[in-house]
């Protein structure tokens, strides 16, 4: 008898989970189409980037999606840095600045230079083929 009232209570969790977790990515789903859809991507997602300058950097996500972001104020070193990081600020979904920051390791070690992100803007296929070499990621 209290195996049997385990394996219910146990199914019934397993559903609760279940359907806590269909929501939740739901919900994920619905802010990212009200926050501009298409616009929108994953941190792990992004394959290569290239620095326009100290505030802007350039990113690859998936294959052929160009994104141009623009960071609050100067970000010295992104011109000679082999790699930066790209960090989420909440939620899965990168879809405006305020999602993100990127960091930019410093000469001679130390922690990373955390460079907030102020806008993010999809490139369209012309703009992104348009980019000079050193720009495009």
């Amino acid at each position: 008898m209290n195996k049997t009232i385990w394996a219910g209570a146990a199914l019934s969790g397993l559903l609760l989970l279940a359907a806590t977790w269909a929501a939740t990515a739901q919900a994920q789903d619905n802010n990212r189409d009200k926050a501009g859809g298409d616009s929108c991507f994953y941190a792990r997602d992004v394959s290569s980037w290239a620095p326009v300058d100290r505030s802007t950097v350039n990113i690859r996500v998936h294959a052929h999606d160009v994104y141009q972001l623009k960071l609050l104020g100067d970000c010295p070193n992104l011109d000679w840095v082999n790699g930066v990081g790209l960090q989420r600020r909440s939620g899965p979904w990168i879809c405006s600045g305020l999602d993100a920051e990127i960091l930019a390791p410093q000469p001679g070690g130390g922690g990373p230079l955390r460079c907030p992100v102020t806008s993010i803007r999809k490139l369209s296929p012309e703009e992104a083929a348009a980019l000079p070499p050193k720009q495009h990621p």
